[in-house]
């Protein structure tokens, strides 16, 4: 474990600031529009900007004189940030649904001007900022995908088993249009990745290797787990679960732990952010696929379903912790 640089301190506050200040302040004007009887679902896909934005912030901030950055797709996440934050205290004042929806269209906006900007940046500043879609590990990123949604699987099929709704979800598989909803989330990736990578550009890219650096490996990881738990707490009362929300913030702990155990085993193995924001896509995006409904609000929970995806997601993510990458290198002593 090494201390963190002057530099990596001031960037770790303006990422604190700019995430968790704005995480705060529009989740009181969240519980504002809540108790106003509106659709709050908008703040939800806001907040996903912030990490990134954070990022954006501390790495402009604290950049040197002759350093390159990506100036222009950093601009266009925080103008497309700065939109949706817009719309979404807009629609605490007029009607929120039509905010909703303006913020939507303006998330694919941004990502697609985004993906333009990007390819137009330089290889080497892409490279340097972690941007770069591929590289030495384009096959190892490709198995990486695939192994979680393996994994994803077999994390509905260990639920089904315990729920009794196996049958169930065998049946939505064997319907062909659940492969043809699978087929068009692959499209629709990138007309929507900008609030998924604005996630993790902040969590894995920036917060990981700093905490991992600091604490450990593993420690790093978990702490960087609770953390990512904790940052949904305006969501977890407002918005997923207003009735029974204290539930709702222990299952976020326990999906954000194991979680970031695996998307940090993969990040790692790739050194690819992008890994990771096409897991974290498809983790949220697959309940369309089971559901037909985009509504993830007000759900109702217990302490079963908190100790159901304990056991379930502890089984099926876990034991990643024990991996290769996660083994602290002994340092050599000098005799």
């Amino acid at each position: 474990m090494k201390e963190w640089t002057q530099k990596e301190k001031k960037q770790l506050v303006i990422f604190a600031v700019v995430n968790f200040g704005m995480t705060i302040l529009m989740g009181i004007l969240m519980g504002i529009s809540f108790y106003r009887g509106n659709d709050v679902a908008s703040f939800p896909m806001a907040q996903m900007m912030y990490p990134a934005a954070g990022v954006i912030f501390a790495r402009m901030l604290t950049a040197d004189k002759e350093e390159k950055l990506p100036v222009k797709f950093f601009v266009t996440h925080l103008v497309t940030t700065g939109v949706a934050v817009l719309l979404t205290i807009g629609g605490i004042f007029t009607s929120p649904e039509m905010c909703y929806l303006i913020e939507n269209y303006v998330i694919i906006a941004g990502s697609v001007i985004g993906l333009i900007m990007l390819l137009c940046e330089k290889k080497d500043v892409r490279e340097r900022f972690g941007l770069r879609f591929k590289g030495h590990h384009a096959g190892k990123s490709f198995w990486m995908m695939l192994l979680f949604l393996i994994l994803y699987t077999a994390r509905l099929v260990l639920a089904g088993l315990t729920d009794g709704s196996v049958r169930e979800v065998a049946a939505i598989f064997a319907e062909p249009s659940t492969w043809g909803m699978i087929a068009a989330l692959a499209i629709t990736f990138f007309l929507s990745y900008n609030a998924f990578w604005g996630e993790e550009y902040g969590w894995r890219f920036f917060l990981q290797p700093l905490f991992q650096k600091r604490f450990g490996l593993k420690a790093g990881v978990l702490l960087l787990g609770v953390v990512w738990g904790l940052w949904h707490i305006p969501i977890n009362i407002f918005y997923y679960s207003p009735d029974t929300w204290i539930y709702s913030i222990l299952i976020h702990q326990v999906t954000c732990i194991t979680l970031a155990v695996f998307f940090g085993y993969a990040y790692q193995k790739t050194g690819n952010v992008w890994v990771p924001v096409v897991m974290h896509y498809t983790n949220n995006n697959m309940a369309l696929v089971l559901t037909g409904s985009t509504d993830l609000g007000n759900n109702v929970y217990g302490w079963k379903d908190v100790l159901m995806l304990f056991v379930i997601n502890g089984i099926v993510f876990l034991p990643f912790l024990f991996s290769k990458v996660y083994q602290e290198k002994k340092e050599s002593v000098q005799m």
